[in-house]
């Protein structure tokens, strides 16, 4: 899949955010940094993307699995207070909606911390490579 961002206007620091096939989202950088405020900056995005993908996870494994699970909320704040010494702790917090017993419970928590994403942010050896685009973008 191929994210493409774009300057969304000719001032200001907003990006537009275009994946193939869905909806436009936008980021900018918070009013302290210079940005409007207005949409999510990048690490709200990392954030959502692990609450996103534990909801999920739950949702599809007791659909599958025939768990009463009526809803699943997720809350997630960060404390990136030591971010620049190299620790970004995220704090989640499920609430499993529905008739659920201890036992489905604790599975479902236990699912969650399998979800894609939790393990992408915590087992997996990521590898980055930014070039430049070749040509003369001088305007």
């Amino acid at each position: 899949m191929t994210i493409r961002l774009t300057r969304d206007s000719a001032t200001g620091t907003r990006q537009r955010i275009e994946l193939e096939g869905k909806a436009p989202l936008f980021t900018d950088l918070p009013t302290d940094l210079g940005g409007a405020g207005a949409d999510p900056e990048p690490h709200d995005y990392f954030d959502a993307a692990l609450g996103s993908c534990k909801a999920l996870t739950v949702t599809y494994y007791a659909q599958k699995n025939g768990i009463p699970l009526t809803g699943v909320d997720v809350e997630v704040n960060r404390d990136d207070s030591e971010e620049r010494k190299g620790h970004y702790r995220l704090d989640v917090k499920l609430t499993l909606r529905g008739p659920l017993s201890d036992e489905q419970r604790a599975t479902l928590l236990r699912i969650a911390d399998k979800c894609p994403v939790h393990k992408l942010m915590t087992q997996v050896e990521v590898s980055i490579e930014t070039r430049l685009a070749e040509g003369n973008f001088s305007q």
